[in-house]
């Protein structure tokens, strides 16, 4: 008896991120800044200021923060919001499509953190073997 699949979904008909013309690629590149990741993992703690946001993301310069904050609204992950008051105050917080996205990002950080000993001894390991030899 031949065996039945299932139908692909609209959204897997339209991109294959491993087809050299697909657009899903840009967001690779986005999600494969340690930036933007931090930024979004903090975001899916609750709406933060700039500053904040910051502080929360050590070691994350003004300029870098910006350009990440800028390019995630763009994408529709990150929502900025102006409040006109005295003085006026923009906030920052994950819109629902970042909200689906924070989710995987946080099993990502708990795997790095659970297994950086391992990728560190592996480091190690790697760099004795080719001593001579420049590393990537």
């Amino acid at each position: 008896m031949p065996r039945i699949r299932s139908a692909p979904t609209p959204a897997a008909l339209a991109y294959d991120v491993y087809s050299r013309d697909c657009p899903a690629r840009l967001v690779f590149d986005r999600l494969a800044d340690k930036w933007s990741l931090l930024v979004i993992g903090r975001l899916r703690q609750g709406t933060l200021r700039f500053n904040g946001l910051r502080r929360e993301v050590d070691g994350v310069s003004q300029k870098v923060l910006s350009l990440t904050l800028k390019k995630l609204e763009r994408d529709g992950l990150v929502q900025r919001e102006v409040s006109q008051g005295a003085p006026v105050t923009v906030e920052y917080s994950l819109t629902t499509l970042g909200s689906t996205l924070a989710g995987a990002i946080e099993v990502l950080a708990q795997w790095t953190e659970t297994h950086m000993g391992e990728i560190d001894a592996a480091q190690r390991r790697y760099d004795a073997r080719h001593k001579a030899e420049p590393s990537p």
